[in-house]
């Protein structure tokens, strides 16, 4: 057999060096198990040496910073702030009083070269059902059509929602919920999420029974550890269970007896709770908190991508941290 060419591996890249001439035929099977040993080697170098951690800078967003802030920064303020910095996309979140604003901003962020990664849907069965949605989020849909703005629409339901259902019906109406979302969701040319917020959808687990009812393969999870409290004894099982589906992942300084909202890195579990999200192969974003309504939301950013630092540098995440400083 000739060979006309062999995987090496030098300095950690793969090259093809030749190999001409005969082989005997009692080497062939042997050469041939070195070349795919190495070539497998190289592979796997070459894979761990360009992974990026799920931690770089990059990959992170800012999350609950439009109503969560004291000195109630317009659009324009909002987005000087992120790139500031250093953040590249948010989420935006809002109430009533944003709505006319909302089209600004949007096209501010575009104009910075920041991207709106989602948007807040809340669902209140007083004033939303499967058949018509409240006018607040008709009026969303409209501006997310007008701007041409594709992005990820996240879900979360009032506990009144479901009041009442048993299981079954609970899944019922919270698919039809979801398929009537879905709809609207992909008129205007985006996707739907749901985001765990306490009650019966807040549990990782029923959302996926409901996914997994309607039949979509594009609806996703985000998951939050400030709302996960009650869940920690679970942690593991619940993030094994959503990965297929989970987009993003929000997080929170986390201890056990609260309180609900806290600095990253002033917790005694959201270390181990990062590091599991790196072990299972987490890919998707991950959301640094403001959500404190009493402060200025440019501090409590800042104080969580401090706290995040810190808890790379305990967990031996060197890809990640070495990405901060920079804008």
């Amino acid at each position: 057999m000739i060979l006309d060419g062999a995987f090496v591996l030098t300095q950690g890249f793969v090259k093809v060096a030749p190999i001409f001439g005969d082989m005997p035929n009692c080497l062939n099977m042997k050469s041939f198990k070195t070349i795919a040993a190495t070539v497998s080697l190289a592979l796997m170098l070459l894979s761990n040496a360009t992974a990026q951690s799920i931690y770089s800078k990059s990959n992170l967003f800012a999350w609950c910073i439009v109503p969560y802030d004291i000195k109630h920064r317009s659009p324009a303020d909002r987005i000087a702030m992120l790139k500031e910095l250093g953040f590249k996309s948010y989420a935006y979140d809002w109430r009533a009083e944003h709505l006319a604003t909302s089209v600004e901003e949007w096209k501010l962020a575009k104009k910075n070269n920041i991207k709106v990664n989602a948007v807040w849907i809340w669902i209140d069965a007083n004033t939303d059902s499967p058949q018509q949605l409240s006018s607040a989020n008709l009026q969303l849909l409209s501006y997310l059509k007008e701007t041409k703005l594709k992005t990820q629409l996240w879900v979360g339901f009032h506990a009144n929602f479901l009041e009442g259902l048993d299981e079954e019906a609970k899944v019922l109406k919270s698919k039809e919920m979801l398929d009537y979302l879905h709809a609207k969701a992909t008129e205007v040319g985006c996707t739907i999420a749901l985001y765990n917020h306490g009650d019966w959808l807040g549990e990782p687990a029923n959302q996926v029974k409901v996914i997994e009812a309607s039949g979509f393969k594009d609806v996703g999870i985000i998951y939050n550890f400030h709302h996960a409290h009650e869940q920690l004894d679970r942690y593991t099982d619940i993030i094994d269970a959503a990965l297929p589906y989970l987009w993003a992942v929000n997080m929170n300084g986390m201890r056990e007896e609260g309180p609900k909202i806290l600095p990253i890195g002033s917790g005694d579990r959201e270390s181990e709770m990062m590091a599991y999200l790196t072990k299972v192969g987490f890919k998707g974003q991950i959301g640094i908190l403001g959500h404190i309504e009493e402060e200025d939301v440019a501090i409590v950013l800042q104080q969580n991508l401090s706290g995040l630092q810190r808890i790379l540098s305990s967990i031996g995440d060197n890809e990640g941290l070495s990405t901060y400083g920079k804008n």
